[in-house]
């Protein structure tokens, strides 16, 4: 799920006509002092950190005047807090509480409904209050058609012991709680605590609101630059993946890097999974040959070949990576040569100067390996595939023997990638990229191996013996070409090369120049 500020979340409630206390957030000591200023009483200074207990680690505290909140925010500032540095402070007005509560409204998978949970006591986390106090506590399942109604709102509030005007007021914010997520997509969305002042205001004293990674798209109003709960701010590595995963939901490309700043030789590799459980098994065994993961990738779901492509490239671009080490499901349903072919172009493009090993377990893994080995045996640096039936273990060994290997060989000399430049072209959109076949070359070809191996049989040979769509250019551009890159790796090898699929990246090349 992806979070969202404290900051940013009741920024959203007052939206929706939900009181927050007066203040908001700063990114400069000075910011603070002006708003401490502005406020013109003692104020509330608030650490944006994405964690519990904020006030037991300092993270939140309190000023009588803007000159003691200035230096507060500067020791504040900075701070880093389970791997992310505070970068804003939220400040705000003291407030005088009166009474706490709890409301928040979450996503209940097993009964595939929201559910919204209200608690006549606040101040701790809600699974605390359940157990120590579970007279306190209702929930109430929400349909999704007609939403939370007053009437239903109030009903909830009063099975915890509140009656009169107080229920009436709670029940409105809980119905407008569940508005702001429902319009937002969000996962979850509490306030806790849910406060009255001593002047019988209602305000939200704190909230946090998650909201559903593949709704992230739509709301770009939230700012969120990766749907990910990382456990550090992400690297320009993160930012590129995501940005390949978030256009393109053919199947599942995630990627985490969980290591920055090695070098060549310090047993780092590059780690390709298919799968969650298969990809955790596969990392203990190469991590027990004494290899150090620096990144996390998964490419699943039945990914086109395009998105395993931009995987690998991500993958490669991380500088002083000892090994390329693949292996996830050993009976993934998805068709494995599409992986493969994706791998061939990606280690073709980069001419691979270390060695990889590809568990290709699943449906025609037997092709799928065929592939990945015959396409691969000029590149300067060793590849081999294995299936199902070939343990992580033994693949974790053999990877390790291929490392050691070419640390005492040294490596063939490699050839740099040049992207074809096509003398008589004709070009058509993909989804993601496009393909180009050089009619200089594709005239002189007689296998026609493109359009026979060209799964989602788009392609024709027309009257002149040339390769072309059998669809409309703008059925291709739709997803109607699959992206499978036959037409670029059979033609190099059973054709006369003139097939090239262009699957651009944005931003890698500008941080490959970096490095």
């Amino acid at each position: 799920m992806a979070r969202i500020h404290e900051f940013q979340g009741k920024a959203l409630l007052k939206q929706h006509k939900i009181s927050v206390p007066h203040g908001r957030a700063a990114r400069t000591p000075d910011e603070v002092y002006q708003i401490a200023l502005e406020i013109g009483k003692p104020v509330v200074i608030k650490a944006q950190a994405w964690t519990t207990g904020r006030a037991g680690l300092g993270l939140i505290q309190f000023a009588d005047t803007p000159d003691e909140a200035k230096s507060i925010a500067e020791s504040l500032f900075g701070q880093i807090v389970k791997g992310f540095p505070v970068e804003v402070l939220l400040v705000e007005e003291k407030i005088r509480i009166a009474q706490e509560f709890y409301a928040g409204v979450i996503i209940d998978d097993k009964n595939a409904c929201p559910l919204m949970i209200f608690s006549s006591k606040g101040g701790t986390g809600i699974e605390e209050i359940a157990a120590k106090h579970p007279d306190k506590v209702a929930q109430y399942q929400i349909d999704i058609i007609e939403g939370l109604r007053d009437f239903e709102a109030r009903d909830l509030i009063r099975r915890t012991g509140i009656h009169g005007k107080l229920q009436m007021k709670l029940a409105n914010v809980l119905v407008q709680l569940y508005q702001t997520a429902r319009d937002h997509e969000a996962r979850s969305a509490e306030i806790n605590p849910l406060v009255v002042l001593e002047d019988g205001a209602i305000l939200a004293a704190d909230c946090r609101i998650t909201v559903d990674d593949y709704a992230v798209f739509r709301h770009p109003e939230l700012g969120i630059d990766v749907a990910r709960e990382f456990g550090h701010p992400p690297s320009e590595l993160d930012l590129i993946a995501y940005n390949v995963e978030k256009n393109d939901y053919r199947g599942t490309f995630y990627f985490v890097q969980m290591e920055t700043g090695f070098q060549a030789g310090e047993k780092y590799i590059g780690f390709h999974g298919a799968g969650g459980g298969g990809s955790m098994m596969s990392m203990d065994a190469v991590t027990r040959k004494g290899y150090k993961i620096a990144n996390f990738t998964d490419t699943s779901g039945n990914p086109p070949a395009s998105k395993v492509y931009r995987a690998a490239k991500i993958i490669l671009a991380q500088k002083g990576i000892d090994g390329y080490f693949g292996s996830g499901s050993g009976v993934a349903s998805q068709e494995q040569f599409h992986s493969a072919r994706g791998l061939v172009k990606a280690f073709r493009e980069e001419q691979l100067s270390i060695p990889a090993v590809i568990r290709l377990g699943g449906n025609a893994e037997d092709k799928a390996v065929e592939i990945l080995e015959t396409y691969t045996k000029d590149l300067p640096a060793p590849v081999e595939g294995y299936k199902k039936d070939d343990s992580v273990d033994f693949c974790a060994e053999r990877f390790d023997q291929l490392v050691q290997q070419v640390k005492e060989q040294g490596l063939k000399p490699a050839t740099p990638f040049q992207k074809p430049e096509a003398k008589e072209p004709y070009v058509f959109q993909t989804l993601t990229g496009s393909v180009t076949f050089d009619y200089a070359l594709c005239a002189g070809c007689e296998s026609h191996a493109c359009v026979e191996q060209c799964v989602p049989q788009i392609l024709k040979i027309d009257e002149h013996g040339l390769p072309v769509l059998a669809i409309s250019i703008e059925e291709a551009a739709k997803g109607k070409c699959t992206e499978c890159l036959a037409c670029e790796i059979e033609c190099y090898f059973h054709g006369n090369k003139g097939g090239y699929v262009d699957l651009p990246i944005p931003g890698l090349e500008e941080y490959r120049r970096k490095q």
